[in-house]
């Protein structure tokens, strides 16, 4: 219904803001996006919230789209390990951080099952007072000792299923065309699609 009740060609401000700080995340989502959704990005500091993904992610969109008083949308990525029953999930920047790549494997030694899932939710809000609509993307897989360039967060960890090579060992198009990444914003595509919103050239 939120997709309905968006639709009839809204004006929206030439760019829509991608609240981020990370250089590396948003090449990726232009590259994925194209020019389908016009982005400019902005480092924001959004508080750090508990909870399960898709709450996290909309309460973040509320606030930046007070902090920037138009459309938003900004990203959460989780690295869900079924043997942990899906932690880390949302705290994977901070596990990362303190256990490093090595660590991250420890975590499941106990354990025979190394199955694990990526997954990513946007947010998207149309501005101050606005229900975020949100977009989920999962990409199953398992924890591998770590393999490739080690400059994008946990990708040299993470082994998508059907293939032998790591996030971080993956072409970048090949990457861009099975991720967590690619599939929410495969729908938040669609959503924008649909609702044939207008970018404005002045605003």
């Amino acid at each position: 219904m939120a997709a309905r009740a968006a639709a009839g060609g809204m004006m929206l401000p030439r760019a829509v803001t991608f609240v981020t700080g990370n250089a590396k995340k948003l090449e990726e989502v232009k590259a994925i996006l194209g020019n389908s959704i016009p982005l400019k990005s902005l480092k924001l500091d959004l508080p750090e919230l508990q909870g399960e993904p898709e709450e996290i992610s909309k309460e973040k969109a509320r606030l930046a789209a007070i902090q920037v008083n138009g459309p938003v949308i900004v990203e959460d990525t989780c690295l869900c390990f079924n043997a942990l029953k899906g932690l880390p999930g949302p705290y994977i920047k901070w596990f990362l951080q303190k256990l490093g790549h090595e660590g991250l494997n420890n975590l499941l030694m106990a354990y025979e099952d190394k199955s694990a899932y990526a997954l990513c939710v946007f947010s998207f809000s149309l501005g101050p007072g606005a229900e975020p609509l949100t977009f989920s993307g999962k990409t199953p897989g398992k924890i591998v000792p770590a393999r490739g360039p080690t400059d994008f967060g946990w990708d040299p960890i993470f082994q998508p299923d059907g293939y032998d090579q790591t996030y971080a060992e993956m072409p970048k198009e090949e990457k861009n065309k099975i991720s967590h990444r690619y599939r929410a914003l495969a729908s938040l595509k669609s959503h924008f699609a649909e609702a044939g919103y207008v970018f404005s050239d002045t605003m």
